[in-house]
């Protein structure tokens, strides 16, 4: 068992972190919201602290699960940051989705004081962080990983190393645009259902077991038939995601044409006030005709 530090407790961090500590581990918790860790010690029995650097102090591994590059930057540098906290030896484990950019400069300052550093972005959604049932896909060196993997294991279904320093947040955009394409086809198919006078529910049952399965499919067609998208992964964070993705493309000179016309149909449904919608919420904009 180790001594391990969560930084950010959301929709995700909260539930990883609980897992760490059911699975035995001593966790120390930060969040922007102190309240927040307070609730997360109260309920788990761990500890919370006041600054990034004070709440790694002596840890093992740190973990992070933030929002974005510079929400990252702030809880690992700087006088109170992370690193500033935490002894030569020790590993730093990135959860949050953000640019390769940002991991191989963090990284690299990670390096320079003697830490170990595997970007580990996630994808399964917030029902996948509390079932314990996320895909964690990893860069960094073989034996960071090694020592990150079975500690990670408390909340994966999968976790691979995919290749060096930022290997995990370019694999992250690659599931980020496949499900953009996917949650279109599905809204799409839904919609001409709808039109069509067809019962959604009983097409599902049937094309789901079929080469138009997918997980979306799965999970969630039925809200999305109810018109319900107070859950899941917001529209605001897809749209950050696909930014990194987008940017990510224009530096590799990779056309990502599906992806940017998406993006710009998560911008409509923003400016129908769904920013905090579920990202199947797409559907909405086909519903306005």
């Amino acid at each position: 068992m180790a001594k391990l530090t969560f930084l950010g407790l959301g929709v995700m961090g909260y539930p990883m972190a609980g897992h760490l500590a059911k699975a035995g581990h001593e966790v120390t918790v930060y969040n922007r919201t102190a309240a927040k860790a307070e609730a997360w010690a109260a309920e788990h029995g761990g500890r919370h602290a006041a600054t990034p650097r004070e709440t790694a102090q002596g840890a093992e591994i740190v973990f992070a699960c933030v929002g974005n590059d510079d929400d990252l930057r702030a809880v690992c540098t700087g006088d109170d940051g992370a690193f500033a906290g935490m002894e030569a030896g020790a590993l730093f484990v990135d959860h949050t989705t953000v640019s390769a950019a940002v991991t191989r400069e963090l990284a690299g300052q990670a390096d320079a004081q003697g830490l170990g550093f595997v970007d580990a972005p996630v994808s399964g959604g917030q029902a996948g962080a509390e079932n314990g049932q996320l895909s964690v896909m990893c860069g960094g060196a073989q034996d960071d990983f090694d020592r990150a993997e079975p500690v990670i294991d408390a909340y994966a279904k999968i976790c691979r190393r995919l290749g060096e320093s930022g290997a995990g947040q370019l694999a992250k955009m690659a599931n980020q645009i496949a499900i953009a394409g996917l949650v279109q086809g599905l809204s799409e198919s839904l919609a001409f259902a709808e039109k069509a006078g067809l019962d959604g529910r009983a097409l599902v049952k049937v094309i789901s077991q079929g080469a138009a399965g997918s997980w979306q499919m799965v999970n969630r067609h039925g809200t999305m038939l109810d018109d319900q998208f107070e859950h899941g992964f917001a529209v605001d964070w897809m749209r950050k995601d696909l930014g990194i993705c987008l940017d990510a493309a224009d530096e590799l000179s990779v056309s990502l044409p599906v992806t940017a016309l998406v993006d710009q149909f998560y911008k409509e449904v923003q400016q129908m006030g769904g920013g905090r919608w579920d990202t199947s919420s797409l559907i909405k904009r086909l519903r306005r005709d």
